[in-house]
């Protein structure tokens, strides 16, 4: 009598034959963990950013690198600092690094799309969302950002701001709604399909009393075994200038909202 054929068996001859029309296992793998981070981007060339640029309409840079330089090529941390780049409502930047130094990163004074930008050593802030109307929409769509020692996205405007298959390592937080900015808004966060690669401190921070809410979905944590990386972080923030006090962290299904699923780690 013929047994059946042995699991390992099976699976040979299973990947044999997706072999054959060049397909893999992986390729049914599904789940959170089922996607690895990117590898960063070689640039095509490189450019030096003496004074800020002003892009409307869509801007694609075929992945050449900027870099600031005279007045904007300190480097530093001071929130003074110019950005390497303005966007105006409704911009789209696509295919671009940002080198170092970095200076104040990407300012958006309204809605604006981030596409496949890479921030190689940020500077103040990667970049820092301004619209003042309740219905402007910021998206990061693919990308990365590392040795952020602070914040890679400062949120100070109104609005929703989404990131999506983007990769962050060495970091202070992803994601923060200003803490004490003189005007404050209720503002929405939504992170997804994103790997995070510690050291870090926080993926979102928010501000429980202006009403503002993160959701968080498919959040990859590489090389954090001890789970130092706070995924949400609540605060009370403020008008006045002050330095925010932290009210609490983890899903609350109100302000934080994901649950144990939606975190994993490697």
């Amino acid at each position: 009598m013929t047994s059946a054929a042995h699991p390992r068996t099976r699976r040979r001859a299973l990947v044999g034959g997706l072999a054959a029309f060049g397909l893999s296992l992986a390729m049914f793998t599904t789940g959170p963990t089922a996607q690895a981070a990117t590898a960063w981007p070689t640039p095509t060339g490189s450019q030096a950013v003496t004074k800020t640029i002003s892009v409307s309409g869509t801007k694609d840079y075929g992945m050449k690198r900027l870099y600031g330089s005279g007045d904007l090529g300190t480097g530093g941390q001071d929130e003074d600092q110019g950005p390497l780049l303005e966007l105006a409502d409704g911009a789209v930047l696509k295919n671009v690094v940002i080198g170092s130094p970095a200076a104040d990163g990407i300012h958006c004074l309204g809605s604006c799309t981030l596409q496949n930008v890479w921030w190689e050593d940020v500077g103040e802030d990667a970049a820092t969302f301004q619209g003042k109307s309740s219905s402007s929409v910021y998206t990061v769509t693919g990308g990365g950002a590392r040795k952020a020692s602070d914040k890679v996205f400062q949120f100070n405007g109104a609005g929703k701001l989404t990131v999506t298959q983007f990769q962050v390592e060495d970091f202070g937080k992803l994601v923060r709604s200003c803490g004490n900015c003189k005007t404050q808004y209720k503002r929405t966060v939504s992170v997804s399909d994103v790997d995070v690669t510690a050291p870090g401190k926080a993926i979102v921070g928010i501000n429980q009393n202006y009403g503002d809410t993160a959701t968080l979905s498919k959040i990859r944590i590489h090389g954090d075994s001890s789970k130092k990386i706070k995924p949400c972080v609540r605060y009370e923030g403020n008008s006045t200038g002050d330095e925010p006090t932290e009210v609490g962290s983890g899903p609350d299904g109100t302000y934080c909202r994901y649950s144990a699923s939606d975190i994993t780690y490697s």
